[in-house]
């Protein structure tokens, strides 16, 4: 893959979020990629390059995460290149369900999403070394549902795997680029619509904010309702998506994993492996 390549290719935008946008590439040969634009990154070019290249090493050797293809580093764009998902995200599923009128996700593809992401962060967190050079490599810090790319037999990739240690938050003061001048300064993002998220990078965080996607999955309104436990008391409708008894265990099962990871006293949260044993079970 060239750089003519990539600048001649068709795009499309497809996603924004804080670190930047995402973009649908279809290269002159008909292949497909996405393509994620960074708003400003937090590092210079021969650091960017050797982060990047680190966690595509990490992370493509795991079939749960999103594999990274080529970077770039220029003046004005800095770029990573990944593989394309036509499913979309977690987020365009389940939106899409619900505002225009799909057939809502059954559960055993749900259930299936979410094995897949909690092996993702499993993979993560047992990295060792866990850190390489102000590197972390047993944290993910960014997940959230329109960082879960879905495949079209329901399993599901996590991506961005340490992207958050290559760009800047948009609240950063504006760094300096390569020629020593001051950047431009970003341009705000649309808000998303994703719950609210913890942003500290620790294994813990990746926690909560797995519990945060399990109850996004689950379809309950916001993570106040279900910390106060008040999602208890309603009916069986909460599970719209469940087709039985079975399900609806199954489902209350997960629903409990949730709240364990979004407890808010880190400590108490579960591990991932606790986690993964607990779904074995169900």
């Amino acid at each position: 893959m060239t750089l003519r390549q990539v600048l001649r290719a068709s795009v499309g935008v497809i996603g924004e979020s804080p670190l930047g946008m995402t973009e649908k590439m279809v290269l002159l040969g008909g292949k497909i990629c996405a393509v994620k634009r960074f708003r400003r990154v937090a590092v210079r070019k021969r650091e960017f390059g050797r982060r990047i290249e680190r966690v595509a090493h990490v992370g493509n050797q795991c079939e749960y995460l999103v594999h990274v293809l080529a970077y770039l580093y220029a003046k004005r764009i800095k770029f990573v290149v990944c593989d394309y998902y036509p499913m979309g995200s977690l987020a365009d599923l389940l939106s899409g369900a619900r505002e225009q009128g799909h057939t809502a996700l059954e559960w055993k593809h749900r259930f299936k999403i979410i094995q897949s992401i909690a092996k993702a962060i499993s993979f993560i967190h047992s990295q060792n070394p866990p850190s390489d050079k102000n590197l972390q490599l047993n944290v993910h810090g960014n997940i959230k549902s329109s960082n879960v790319m879905v495949n079209i037999d329901f399993t599901a990739r996590l991506s961005d795997y340490g992207f958050v240690q290559l760009a800047d938050h948009l609240s950063s003061a504006p760094a300096d680029d390569d020629t020593g001048q001051q950047a431009e300064p970003p341009i705000p993002p649309p808000p998303q619509p994703e719950q609210v998220l913890e942003t500290t990078l620790s294994r813990e965080s990746d926690i909560y904010n797995f519990g945060v996607v399990l109850i996004e999955i689950l379809g309950c309104p916001n993570t106040n309702v279900v910390e106060s436990k008040k999602v208890r008391k309603i009916d069986d409708r909460l599970f719209e998506f469940c087709r039985g008894r079975s399900e609806e265990k199954q489902a209350s099962r997960v629903l409990d994993i949730a709240l364990s990871c979004i407890n808010s006293l880190s400590d108490a949260r579960p591990n991932i492996q606790q986690i993964l044993s607990c779904l074995g079970d169900i």
